[in-house]
């Protein structure tokens, strides 16, 4: 008894003692790379990002290869090497996982969003967002494998999957098509550039950034703070509107229903020192148009423009109170109206002045001169 459990502790008490020294030339790197990286943001955010999946892979290995070594023996010994071995292929995982996570990170900073024109980093961004998910995936999917390679009944069951591979293949794919169908989407939004995320869209009728894009699901950012998430194949099966697909500058239109009495010129010029007065206005477009003009009213259409949908909202919004404030205060008898004209009944041949109108040759079509007679000949037939 007192010899095995001699065999039992000695082997890992060496594991232990041999894990804190491992453990410890690992934190010693740690402050060393972190004093060389001062000066270096990738190489302090690759030291501080792959600081604990090393100190798992390190001390992991060290007890793996000190058990082997030591506890020959022992009954456990080929339990524990293989539960060691999974979470070292776990921990390795992890650790190349933190590695793409920091070249992605170190791609996504050489292109700022927080720019006017960032059409071009919000693609990138995009892009690199899904490569992430979907290297993490992959990296994820192959340290699941590698552990069930490591049973042999695995080894057996992975034989026989793969001889019915074909008849599984159908019915996971008939199974799974939409998550296929979805995954793809996002592949292809990822890559198509068709939206990107921060882009402004019209979905469903409703006005939003796009906050997320995932394999499945893309998150819309309404205007009232709710969130819209949608299939990813929403995108690349029905038609949306991208207000920032090639540029962030948008126009807008305000519409005015006013009386025919309104000058046309001097609301133009207020319009223009209007928008010259706030910073909402990028100092593009000022134009004030007659759209229409119909018997009760002028329709005035004013276009202008904002370097942003959100700025070009509240600028709408301004427009539309300044002018409509102005409307009233300098030009109240253009404001919309409505106009009835009433007449008394008169005799159908009388004057003005109560006269009976005579009847001149020019007055009838098909009677009274030579001309007249002969197209009512024509019309009703010689005279009987």
């Amino acid at each position: 008894m007192r010899d095995t459990l001699i065999e039992t502790l000695m082997p890992l008490g060496i594991a232990l003692g041999a894990a804190l020294i491992a453990l410890l030339a690992v934190q010693l790197v740690h402050w060393m790379l972190l004093r060389l990286g001062r000066r270096s943001l990738l190489l302090t955010e690759v030291t501080n990002r792959a600081h604990r999946p090393i100190q798992w892979v390190v001390v992991l290995c060290t007890v793996y290869f000190s058990v082997q070594d030591t506890a020959d023996g022992a009954k456990w010994r080929l339990a524990f090497l293989h539960v060691d071995r999974l979470v070292i292929i776990g921990a390795v995982a992890w650790l190349v996982a933190s590695l793409l996570v920091v070249a992605e990170d170190a791609a996504l900073a050489r292109f700022r969003t927080d720019v006017p024109d960032n059409r071009t980093a919000r693609r990138v961004h995009t892009q690199i967002v899904m490569i992430r998910r979907v290297t993490v995936a992959i990296v994820a999917v192959l340290a699941g494998a590698v552990m069930l390679m490591t049973f042999p009944q695995a080894r057996i069951l992975g034989t026989s999957v793969l001889a019915s591979a074909g008849f599984a293949g159908i019915i996971a794919g008939l199974a799974a098509q939409s998550v296929l169908r979805n995954m793809f989407a996002g592949l292809q939004l990822a890559f198509s550039d068709a939206v990107r995320l921060g882009d402004v869209v019209i979905v469903e009728k409703e006005w939003g950034r796009v906050e997320e894009i995932t394999l499945s699901y893309v998150v819309v950012h309404v205007w009232d703070d709710r969130r819209l998430i949608l299939p990813t194949s929403y995108f690349t099966e029905k038609p949306f509107e991208n207000w920032t697909r090639t540029e962030a500058a948008l126009l807008g239109s305000v519409m005015f229903d006013v009386d025919w009495w309104l000058p046309v010129s001097e609301m133009r010029e207020e319009l223009r020192r209007a928008l010259e007065s706030t910073d909402l206005w990028d100092g593009r477009v000022s134009v004030l148009q007659v759209v229409e003009a119909t018997g009760s009213a002028m329709q005035l259409r004013a276009l202008v423009s904002a370097i942003d949908a959100p700025r070009l909202w509240d600028l709408r919004c301004f427009v539309r109170e300044h002018m409509v404030c102005w409307l009233r205060d300098t030009h109240p008898a253009a404001l919309p109206r409505m106009r009835a004209e009433m007449t008394s009944a008169m005799p159908l041949h009388s004057t003005l002045t109560g006269q009976t109108q005579t009847t001149d040759g020019d007055s009838r079509v098909f009677s009274h001169s030579i001309d007249g007679r002969a197209r009512a000949e024509a019309f009703t037939g010689p005279e009987q």
